[in-house]
């Protein structure tokens, strides 16, 4: 993600018509997300954590949008530009979907969702709603994407397609089968731990049987609900947020190389050199000098 002030956000144009913004604030302060959108789109936001406030009309107007929540929003008659105020420690995905995409989505079944029938297809449009255990997956992988750059548009369209399709099916009772833990509130508090347990641990990180252990769940539940959740292996994960800490430290300038692979677990050199080259494309030296 591009890197503010106060915070990270990102636009990805996955083709025309469509776009999805992610928005993670992790700082102690509130950030303000401002972006250019038209009469002709319909807006999807989903709050994963924490809450953010959306504003119309110059900031006349205020929405709360609560984590877990989501809002559909439509209106023909008027821009709307995104205006989010987003809490501390708040993330948020916003799907923005041209109305003729949209249509081509639907099409010849547009009157499947209500504001596309003849009567309702000119009239602004506003529902809000939970986000599901199913949407919630959707979300996380989303927000923590971090698979190779050429094939990302196309991952980006493949899960916000699935996104939308878990977000008007007409199910009563919605198919959670497919991520059985985000359920139950417990295991995905669980899931969690297990994230938290591997940054604190980064330098000596336990087994993945142990770390199974020591939140309470299985190693197979533990194996398929973080990738569920976090897009990766726990050890995958755990490498990148090594390497992204190590890139920072080297950012700093306050650290040579071998003291940074040290600080992130490399007991030598050439290991953190290695590993460094293979997510960066670059030496730990040739970032530092490089300018």
């Amino acid at each position: 993600m591009k890197n503010t002030a106060k915070g990270a956000a990102e636009v990805t144009h996955i083709e025309d018509g469509f776009q999805v913004v992610r928005i993670k604030n992790e700082t102690i302060e509130n950030v303000r997300f401002e972006h250019a959108v038209d009469r002709t789109f319909i807006q999807f936001h989903f709050c994963l954590k924490g809450n953010v406030q959306l504003a119309f009309n110059e900031g006349s107007y205020q929405l709360p949008l609560l984590e877990q929540n989501s809002y559909l929003l439509y209106n023909p008659t008027r821009d709307l530009p995104v205006n989010i105020d987003v809490s501390t420690n708040s993330w948020v995905i916003v799907v923005l979907v041209s109305i003729k995409k949209f249509h081509s989505l639907f099409s010849p079944d547009a009157d499947h969702v209500s504001f596309l029938s003849t009567e309702n297809r000119d009239k602004k449009y506003y529902v809000d709603g939970k986000v599901s255990p199913s949407m919630a997956v959707a979300l996380h992988q989303l927000m923590n994407y971090n698979l190779n750059d050429a094939i990302k548009r196309l991952y980006f369209k493949g899960k916000s397609y699935e996104l939308l399709s878990l977000y008007f099916n007409t199910k009563d009772d919605p198919d959670t089968e497919s991520c059985p833990f985000l359920v139950d509130e417990k295991n995905m508090a669980k899931i969690k731990m297990a994230k938290d347990i591997i940054i604190e641990r980064m330098t000596d990180p336990p087994s993945l049987s142990d770390l199974a252990l020591e939140i309470g769940l299985s190693l197979k539940k533990l194996k398929e609900g973080f990738k569920e959740v976090y897009g990766d292996t726990v050890y995958g994960f755990l490498l990148d947020h090594k390497l992204e800490y190590a890139r920072q430290l080297l950012d700093s300038g306050q650290h040579n190389v071998n003291e940074v692979g040290l600080k992130v677990g490399y007991s030598t050199g050439s290991h953190f050199i290695s590993a460094f080259k293979k997510k960066y494309g670059t030496t730990p030296k040739k970032y530092v000098t490089a300018d």
